[in-house]
């Protein structure tokens, strides 16, 4: 397919983007001088920001000046990044507006920035509510369902970053049941790796992972294999059937499948910013069946039965793959800190269908 070869190009870029880590890494800070009155931004490795003056930078910390804690110490070990205010990106009405707890995911998947403590958020689609809280500085815990309440999962991410303030990574996990749907029965699972490179307002997210499924009723059963021939009935009645062996037969549904992600925001304008999400998922589901063919003979008369021939045994068991392409380009608009929305003109594709899959998404920070 043409997607694969579009995530094979993406992997030499990554590759770079990975093998750019040293070199920031070695790249000493520049201290800023004392009359310097250039406001920074500081970011802590624990989600914390400040913003203010930096008086003095002396290599193993950063005295800093805000305007409501005064003066600061801040130990190097601690900063993730450092950087000038941007008045046109980072202020607003004299005020620094961060980039908000919206940025840390996409439309459906999520990237390796985390949720800070205290702002944590709810998501109300067309198709259900979701809302997730931040437990740790690099740990967050979610809850996604319908507008019925079923299917429901339970959403893991923890996050870390690196020395390169632009390279993130993580990983997460969707554990999901049927609810009162099929008794319960269904459960399912994915789970997947990350890497971010970016900063909160525009980034990229390779992402790599797997998903399985059962609906409950799938089960593994023997059937019996007659051995081929004919069979005279006895005394009118059914004949008996040699067993030569047994057969599995599966029911019910069961599938699993690898996935790859990528996905992408960037800030195009002061209230807005383009989301892309995209996913490939090749599904692949084992079938297990077949069937032996039984032809009865009647006396035309009486029509007593006579004899019965049995055929060979018809293998019917395969692997059934299903590839699965959704695209997810959108809008996200956000005139507040604590409210945005989000419009996905999302379409599925595979081999023998495509439909669109139009989404609108309503953020709340609380």
């Amino acid at each position: 397919m043409k997607i694969r070869l579009s995530f094979s190009a993406l992997l030499p870029i990554l590759f770079f983007f990975l093998g750019s880590q040293s070199f920031y890494a070695q790249t000493p800070s520049t201290a800023a001088p004392a009359t310097d009155t250039t406001k920074y931004l500081v970011v802590k490795y624990d989600g914390n920001e400040y913003v203010g003056l930096i008086l003095s930078d002396d290599g193993r910390e950063v005295l800093i000046e805000t305007r409501s804690l005064g003066k600061i110490y801040i130990p190097k070990s601690d900063i993730k990044s450092m950087r000038p205010l941007d008045l046109v990106d980072d202020v607003k009405k004299g005020e620094f507006n961060s980039a908000g707890v919206f940025t840390t995911r996409y439309q459906f998947t999520t990237n390796c920035f985390p949720i800070k403590k205290g702002e944590n958020y709810a998501m109300v689609n067309l198709y259900g509510p979701e809302v997730h809280f931040a437990v740790h500085k690099d740990f967050s815990v979610g809850v996604m369902s319908t507008w019925i309440g079923s299917p429901l999962a339970l959403a893991l991410k923890y996050t870390r970053g690196t020395a390169n303030p632009k390279i993130n990574y993580g990983v997460g996990a969707l554990l999901g049941t049927s609810g009162y749907l099929n008794s319960g029965r269904g459960f399912g699972g994915l789970y997947w790796g990350m890497i971010t490179y970016g900063d909160r307002r525009t980034n990229v997210t390779l992402s790599v992972g797997y998903g399985h499924f059962n609906n409950g009723d799938y089960s593994i059963k023997q059937r019996a294999c007659y051995v081929p021939g004919t069979y005279a009935a006895v005394n009118g009645g059914p004949p008996s059937y040699s067993i030569q062996g047994y057969k599995e037969i599966s029911s019910g549904f069961k599938a699993d499948a690898p996935i790859i992600g990528f996905a992408g925001q960037t800030k195009v304008g002061k209230k807005a910013s383009f989301i892309y999400d995209c996913m490939l998922i090749m599904g692949r589901r084992e079938v297990k069946d077949g069937y032996q063919s039984f032809q009865y003979q009647y006396n035309p008369n009486t029509w007593d039965l006579e004899s019965v021939t049995i055929g060979e045994w018809q293998d019917l068991s395969e692997i059934r793959t299903t590839n699965m392409l959704i695209l997810m380009p959108g809008m996200r608009f956000q005139r507040s800190e604590n409210k945005a929305f989000q419009i996905s003109l999302a379409g599925v594709i595979t081999q023998d269908i495509s439909f669109p899959l139009p989404m609108a998404s309503w953020f709340y920070k609380f």
